[in-house]
C-alpha cells in the first residue's frame, strides 16, 4: 500500500485481498460487509511488464452459502410412501434473523437416475411419493432467502428406505418388480425432471366419463345413420311399386271399350 492507501486503510476503506499460495486464482477479503460494494485492483505481472484492471463487486450478487449440514432421512412408521427429511443451517452462515436461507431438496430411488425436486423455507420436509420398501437417496442445497447470489453445492447424500405395507406386500410384489425394472432401464432426459407422477383416482374417473360420452355419441351416430338408410330403402321400394300399379290400371281401362263393343 502507498502512504495515502495506508492512511485510508486506518479508516477501513482500503485493504488487501489476501491470496492463498495454494490457489493462485483466488484471494480473500476479511471483514467484508454483505450489503457493501467493493472495487478490486487486480494486477497481472509477467516478464514483459505488468497491467491492472479494476473489478467492481457487490457482495449480495456473488454470495454462495456452504451446503446445509446434518442431513437426516428417516422412514415414517405406518406410512409406506413417506420419508421425513431434516437438516441444519451451514455453520458458516450468519445466525441472524435478517439472513435467512431457503432450501432445495432432491431425492430419487437408488436404482433411478432422475431426481424429484422440491423447495422449502423450513428445516424439514416430508416426502410423500416415495416407493415403499425401496432405498432412496436425498440431498439438499441452500440459497439466500431473497434470491441473492447462487445456490450452494449439494450436501452429502443421506439414504433411507420407507417401511413396507405388510397388508399389500404380497399383492404388489409382482407389480413392483416389473415397475422397478422399467425404472432402472429408463434413461434420464434432464438433470432436474419433474417429480415422478402416478395415476390419480380423479383422473381415472375423468377418463371413464370421457369414454362413456364418446361411446354415447358413437352409438347415436350409428343409430341415426341406420334410420336414414332404412327410410331411403323404404322410399325406394314405394317408388318401384308405383309404375307397376299404373300399368295395370291403364291396361284395364284399355280393355273396357272392346268388351262393350262385343
Amino acid at each position: 500500500l502507498t502512504g495515502e492507501e495506508k492512511r485510508r486503510n486506518k479508516n477501513g476503506h482500503v485493504g488487501p485481498c489476501l491470496q492463498d499460495p495454494s490457489r493462485s486464482g483466488t484471494c480473500t477479503v476479511h471483514g467484508s460487509e454483505f450489503w457493501s460494494s467493493y472495487r478490486l485492483n487486480i494486477t497481472e505481472v509477467n516478464p514483459l511488464g505488468s497491467s491492472f484492471r479494476l473489478l467492481d463487486v457487490t457482495m449480495q450478487a456473488i454470495i454462495k452459502p456452504d451446503p446445509p449440514e446434518g442431513l437426516v432421512v428417516e422412514p415414517i412408521p405406518l406410512a409406506p410412501r413417506r420419508l421425513h427429511v431434516s437438516w441444519k443451517y451451514p455453520s458458516s452462515w450468519p445466525k441472524e434473523p435478517h439472513f435467512q436461507l431457503r432450501f432445495r431438496l432432491q431425492y430419487r430411488p437408488v436404482i433411478h437416475r432422475s431426481w424429484s425436486v422440491v423447495e422449502t423455507v423450513n428445516l424439514s420436509e416430508v416426502i410423500t411419493d416415495a416407493f415403499a420398501g425401496l432405498e432412496h437417496v436425498v440431498q439438499v442445497s441452500a440459497k439466500d432467502f431473497l434470491d441473492a447470489g447462487n445456490w450452494s453445492e449439494w450436501s452429502a447424500e443421506a439414504r433411507a428406505t420407507p417401511v413396507r405395507d405388510l397388508a399389500t406386500t404380497a399383492s404388489e410384489e409382482t407389480t413392483t418388480d416389473t415397475s422397478l425394472k422399467r425404472l432402472a432401464e429408463e434413461p434420464s432426459q434432464a438433470p432436474n425432471p419433474e417429480p415422478i407422477t402416478r395415476s390419480d383416482p380423479l383422473e381415472k374417473m375423468a377418463i371413464l366419463v370421457s369414454l362413456g360420452i364418446f361411446a354415447f355419441f358413437v352409438l347415436a351416430a350409428v343409430l341415426v345413420i341406420t334410420i336414414l338408410i332404412w327410410l331411403r330403402v323404404r322410399r325406394h321400394g314405394k317408388d318401384e311399386t308405383k309404375p307397376h300399379n299404373f300399368l295395370v290400371a291403364a291396361t284395364h281401362l284399355k280393355a273396357l271399350p272392346s268388351e262393350s263393343g262385343c
